[in-house]
């Protein structure tokens, strides 16, 4: 379904959730990842905020890909909510990421 691990999804969740002390670790987690990997993560926004339904996934994904004009991490961060839309997304598509986010706290 997705490349990107639940527990990279987790992370950008909880250092979004720290924007005020973790903004430039964000940044450059985010800029780490691989292109597919930021389109899911845009895409999964995109769900999360009723963009897109979680069956259009793979469109989603396209989408991003096609439309990347923006670099990811200024994109997402500059999207209110960027954290609960992806919790929203990963519920909807069936995905629980509590145990990874329990990690990494």
């Amino acid at each position: 379904m997705l490349n990107i691990s639940t527990r990279k999804v987790a992370q950008v969740i909880l250092m979004s959730r720290e924007m005020d002390r973790a903004e430039g670790e964000l940044r450059a987690f985010i800029d780490r990842l691989g292109e597919d990997e930021q389109a899911e993560l845009v895409a999964l926004m995109w769900i999360g905020r009723g963009s897109f339904e979680p069956e259009e996934l793979k469109e989603a994904i396209q989408t991003a890909l096609a439309e990347a004009t923006t670099p990811t991490a200024d994109y997402l961060l500059g999207s209110p909510h960027v954290s609960d839309h992806l919790e929203s997304a990963l519920d909807a598509l069936g995905i629980d990421v509590t145990d990874e986010e329990d990690d990494l706290m």
